[in-house]
Formats: structure tokens, sequence, C-alpha cells
């Protein structure tokens, strides 16, 4: 095998990793089992191998989703003035499918296969469960194609809105593998729901030159920066009202989770407040999702405990 023909290999399986974030892809698992394990701790029944189960079927789902954001966006994504957002999610720095590193009907083909085998481990949940879990994937599927295809025309941020819905029902997912629809569930969603729209904003402040470049109708393009601080710190502190009613269903170690995640959100707030500007966007970001890890790991430990 020539150098030629291993660099070759080597590019396309980055590209693929790069494809599915790769380096992020513990977070899914444990996000979806912290619903999870809420679930056990009111339901009881906990096993190791229902817990992997449900933790494979999170991160084949999640990893199905990122799929498909660059599949719907491809054409889009090719008009790209810089790439520091695609180095912060992408460990390899490059975005496959627009890049034709990865061709789109190959990135769909991972998409099935992705897709089916989180529906093949779904069904062997006992019922109702793996309709609850199927019809959410379902749902998070086509919020996430309605999200990509409405913030290229959109006057009010009804993508935002609707899209940023799945990565809420995610942990609840994970919560109704076990559990039933109950208030522990409707608060873990009301609990997330604002996180993620802040997140998404902060996400959009830090790529406000390519969203520009795109035309894309994201809350910065739509509001301008200041609008979009004022949108991050009003879903920050829904999310802060929102974690006081959650943290109460939890035991001390998962109400010290919220509270240690809650500050890095203040962090995040504060950076943002003083800058406006896209880089307080890039040092804001990773203290988002330092919080969700908190959240989750803290909520699995909780259980652990």
């Amino acid at each position: 095998m020539t150098n030629q023909t291993l660099f070759k290999k080597r590019q396309i399986l980055q590209a693929y990793l790069d494809l599915l974030r790769i380096h992020f892809a513990i977070a899914w698992p444990l996000l979806f089992c912290s619903g999870t394990v809420l679930a056990f701790a009111a339901y009881g029944g906990f096993s190791w191998s229902y817990l992997i189960i449900v933790g494979l079927i999170g991160l084949f789902g999640f990893e199905a989703g990122m799929v498909l954001n660059d599949y719907v966006d491809r054409s889009y994504d090719r008009r790209d003035v810089e790439n520091r957002m695609t180095r912060y999610w992408r460990l390899f720095g490059t975005r496959p499918i627009a890049e034709g590193l990865i061709h789109a009907h190959h990135a769909l083909f991972l998409f099935t296969v992705l897709t089916l085998a989180a529906l093949v481990l779904t069904f062997t949940l006992p019922y109702p469960h793996s309709l609850f879990v199927a019809l959410i994937m379902g749902y998070s599927y086509a919020a996430e194609f309605f999200y990509q295809v409405k913030k290229r025309s959109q006057i009010l941020p009804v993508a935002q809105l609707v899209g940023r819905t799945d990565l809420a029902l995610f942990p609840v997912a994970g919560y109704l593998a076990v559990g039933m629809p109950d208030m522990t569930a409707l608060l873990f969603f009301f609990f997330f729901y604002p996180f993620a729209l802040a997140h998404l904003a902060v996400n959009d402040i830090a790529d406000l030159k390519n969203d520009l470049a795109r035309g894309m109708k994201t809350v910065p393009v739509l509001y301008g920066k200041r609008g979009a601080v004022i949108w991050t710190g009003v879903c920050t502190g829904i999310h802060g009202i929102m974690a006081i009613f959650f943290a109460g269903i939890l035991n001390f170690t998962g109400q010290v989770a919220v509270f240690s995640g809650f500050m890095f959100l203040i962090a995040a707030n504060i950076i943002i407040v003083r800058e406006k500007t896209p880089d307080a966007g890039m040092k804001a970001l990773p203290l988002f999702h330092i919080a969700m890890l908190v959240y989750a790991a803290g909520i699995l430990l909780a259980f652990f405990i």
C-alpha cells in the first residue's frame, strides 16, 4: 500500500470522525442516561445491561442527528468564510460533505444505518417505553430538518423555538426508556429547553460571520448582537428558575450538580454581556458544554452514590 493510498484512507477516516463530531460523542449517552437513571430512581428495576442499551440508543440516535444536520445544510456550508467553529465542533476541522470528502449519498446512508441501529435497540425495550423513545426519535429528526430549512428564511425565530425542542427532549427520551410520562419528565423538559435555546444563541453569536455569509436568519442576524445577548440572558434566567423546580426532585448530589452547572452559565453570560462579539461567543460556548456535562454527570453520580 502506497503512502498516497494510506493518506487517502486516513483523510476519509478523519472526515467521517468530523461528520460524527467524535470528540463530543461521550456527551450524548451521558445526557441520555441522566434521564434514564432518574427513571430508575423513581420506578426501580435498574440493570447495567439495560443502561448500556439505552446509552447506545442515545449515542447512535444523536450521531444520526449530527449527520442529518450536515446533510441538509451541505450546500450552505460551502459559503463559510471562517473555520473556527468548524474546528471547535470537528476534531480535524473539516466539513466533510460540503468539502467533497464524503459524498452526500454516503452520508445519507450513514444516517440511515445509525438511525436503524438506534431503532433496533429501541425496540428491544419493553412496550410502551420502546414506543415513547421511537416517537421522540422520529419527532427529533423532523424538528432538526425543520430547523435547518426554516432558519434560511424567517422573520421570527420559529426555527429556533421549534428546532431546539429536539435537544430538550433528548434526556426526556432517556427517562421514558424506563419511566412513564409524569411530572419528572415534564420538569426535565422545561429545565433543559431554555438551556438549549440559550446554547444555540451563543453558538450563533460565535458563528455570526458564517451565518451572514450563508444567509441564515439566526437570532444574532435577526436581532443583532445585542439582541442575541438579551435572548441568551433571558433564556438563561428562565433556565435558572426552572432549575429550582427541577432540583426539588433531585437528591443533594444532584442539586449540587445543578447549582454548579448553572454557575458556568452565569460566567458564560458575563463574558458575552461584556464583549457582545463573536469572540465572546467562542469563549462562552465551552462553558455551556461544561455545564451540560456537569448536569448529566451529576445526575448519574447522584444515582450511584
